[in-house]
C-alpha cells in the first residue's frame, strides 16, 4: 500500500505507469463533478468508480481485497478512515471473480485517514476496510480507480 497526496506526486515517480495514469486523469478531469457510478477510461484496463456515502463505525463495514485489479482511492471531499492489514494475516473467504472481490475477516494492524487530495494505493496483498468514520459520521465523495494488473 502507498499513502500520499496529489500535491506531492513528484515523490512517487517509481509508481507503475498505470497508477500514474490515474493521477494524470484526476488532474485533467473535475472528478468532484462526476456522477456516482463507474466511468470508463481505458476499457476494463482502467476505470474510475465515483462513490458517495456516509462513514460509519468500523463494525458496520467489511474487509476486502482484489486479485485482478489494484485500487487507487482518491478522496475528493470529506474525511474517511481506511483500516488496513495484509491478507496473509486475515481469514480469507471464498473469492468472487465476477466482482474481483475477496472477502476477509480479521483485525486491523494500521489505518490511514484520507482527506481532500489524499490517495491510497491498495495492491492485491492489502486488505482494506473503507468508509470508517474518524470521529463522527460524515459524507464523503471519493474516486476509486480500478487498474487491471492480471488478465
Amino acid at each position: 500500500m502507498i499513502f500520499g497526496n496529489l500535491n506531492n506526486l513528484e515523490e512517487y515517480s517509481f509508481l507503475e505507469e498505470q497508477v500514474k495514469a490515474c493521477f494524470a486523469y484526476a488532474k485533467t478531469h473535475e472528478l468532484a463533478e462526476f456522477e456516482r457510478g463507474s466511468h470508463e477510461i481505458d476499457g476494463d484496463r482502467l476505470f474510475v468508480n465515483i462513490a458517495e456515502y456516509e462513514t460509519v463505525e468500523a463494525e458496520e463495514r467489511f474487509w476486502e481485497a482484489h486479485r485482478d485489479y489494484l485500487d487507487v482511492h482518491l478522496m475528493l471531499d470529506g474525511t474517511e478512515q481506511i483500516d488496513l492489514n495484509f491478507i496473509q494475516n486475515m481469514k480469507q473467504k471464498e473469492y468472487r471473480p465476477e466482482g474481483d472481490f475477496l472477502p476477509l475477516d480479521g483485525e486491523k494492524n494500521s489505518s490511514v485517514i484520507l482527506t481532500d487530495g489524499d490517495f491510497l494505493v491498495c495492491y492485491p496483498c492489502d486488505a482494506h476496510r473503507t468508509a470508517v468514520a474518524v470521529k463522527e459520521s460524515t459524507e464523503v465523495k471519493k474516486a476509486i480507480f480500478k487498474v487491471r494488473i492480471r488478465s
